[in-house]
């Protein structure tokens, strides 16, 4: 088979790896994919969002499937375009999508269809998004651009001033363009964060391992909010309790919604959790996977991808066999000094042979690029999240330290990266014990 996949990212990467481990397949070529991707895949200049261009490549180049990595072009239908063109495709419609695409979307689905979340308010200008936040005067308060930001449009302010300037730079600055048109703000809520990505093809739901992302530039959770500087998996605070109240109040209540709002989601939807006092509710939707969540949920995965894949497109989920291996995995991102403000590109990575770690590698551990390219036969630093180093273990314990360890032998000028990556889940692994 000759396969295509959408995007350039680390999530693009471990995609990669894993469909390459289907023997039928032959080729796998990436659009536009990046440097440490090319040792793995065939990359082609064409960006995720030229849509036109990548149907074309698809019908040219004989292919026989395609996967969208990215939620910019899942949005604007690039599933749809694809289908149109007689090309299978493992990824939502643009309608289905607007579940990301949309805040306003998916937080009126959820209120519609009684899907625990934050309560909100929705607001189209500045002075009344301000007005409201000063009349409540509670804090911390939540406030979500609208449409897509990279991952970027959520800001948390503890306090009026820091609400105003949240407010001003979306809706009146437009940092996130017309995303901003409208901003959503939202109750804060407490306790433990998951991350849980599932199979669906609107008919069938099949969670991953849950995961636990760690958004903050610095240790200890401080500094300003990223893509994700880490991930582990699985999350130990989402217990098999917590999952059968998941999968009953959440996922398949939100697949049967978007079933009766003429929307079927077929694809990996992703459920980013708050496990409150008063139960799970849902902070965000994505409608792809998670990125670095996929660093380390891909790698646990013992079922061949490509068919999980096929029969999501296929509608035969139901019939096939999902199987997660009972060990756990550590993801920690290797970022530019500087990420998520400016940074310097361009700078020599050492340590690695064609994109990963040199010959004493083990089978359990894995370099995803995310921002790497190659110049003149070198790899060099090309984005703010540079490498998603990632080890899998028999425990979290064993995980973590092997990541690390990896992490050690990988180096760039001004490379950062957190050194706290799964210590929460490790404490909350020992009060469980006690």
């Amino acid at each position: 088979m000759n396969l295509l996949v959408v995007g350039g990212g680390g999530r693009e990467h471990a995609i990669i790896t894993k469909l390459k481990e289907n023997p039928t397949v032959t080729k796998i070529y990436c659009l536009p994919g990046n440097g440490g991707i090319s040792y793995d895949a065939s990359c082609v200049a064409i960006g995720a969002m030229e849509l036109d261009a990548i149907v074309d490549f698809a019908k040219k180049n004989e292919i026989d499937f395609a996967v969208v990595g990215p939620d910019d072009p899942l949005a604007n239908g690039a599933a749809d375009k694809l289908l149109a063109a007689g090309i299978p495709v493992f990824g939502p419609s643009g309608d289905a999508a607007a579940i990301e695409g949309s805040k306003v979307f998916s937080k009126e689905l959820m209120k519609k269809y009684n899907i625990p979340t934050a309560a909100y308010e929705v607001f189209d200008t500045a002075d009344a998004a301000l007005s409201y936040i000063k009349s409540t005067n509670r804090f911390p308060v939540v406030i979500k651009a609208d449409g897509l930001a990279l991952g970027k449009g959520v800001i948390i302010a503890e306090n009026t001033s820091e609400a105003e300037k949240g407010i001003t730079s979306i809706m009146t600055e437009r940092i996130f363009g017309d995303s901003g048109n409208r901003v959503v703000i939202e109750e804060f809520l407490t306790g433990p964060e998951v991350s849980v990505l599932a199979f669906t093809d609107s008919k069938a739901m099949i969670p991953m391992v849950s995961s636990m992302d760690h958004k903050r530039a610095l240790d200890g959770d401080l500094g300003p909010n990223t893509g994700g500087m880490g991930t582990i998996a699985p999350n130990p605070y989402y217990t098999e309790e917590i999952a059968a109240v998941c999968m009953k109040n959440i996922f398949l209540p939100t697949m049967e919604a978007m079933n009766k709002e003429g929307r079927p989601f077929r694809g990996c939807l992703y459920f980013g959790l708050m496990l409150t006092e008063s139960g799970p509710k849902v902070i965000e939707y994505n409608c792809r996977f998670g990125d670095p969540e996929a660093q380390v949920v891909l790698p646990l995965l013992e079922t061949d991808l490509l068919t999980v894949m096929k029969a999501v497109a296929n509608e035969t989920l139901s019939e096939t066999p999902v199987r997660f291996s009972k060990g756990a995995a550590c993801c920690v991102v290797l970022a530019s000094g500087g990420y998520p403000g400016s940074y310097e590109k361009g700078i020599r990575i050492e340590g690695l042979v064609a994109g990963q770690l040199r010959a004493e590698n083990t089978s359990d551990s894995f370099v995803f690029h995310a921002g790497s390219k190659l110049e003149n036969n070198e790899l060099v630093t090309a984005g703010g999240r540079v490498l998603g180093v990632t080890a899998k273990g028999n425990s979290l314990e064993e995980a973590i330290a092997s990541a690390y360890q990896a992490v050690g032998r990988i180096h760039f000028s001004g490379m950062h990266f957190r050194k706290d990556i799964g210590r929460r889940a490790l404490d909350a692994n020992k009060q469980e014990k006690k």
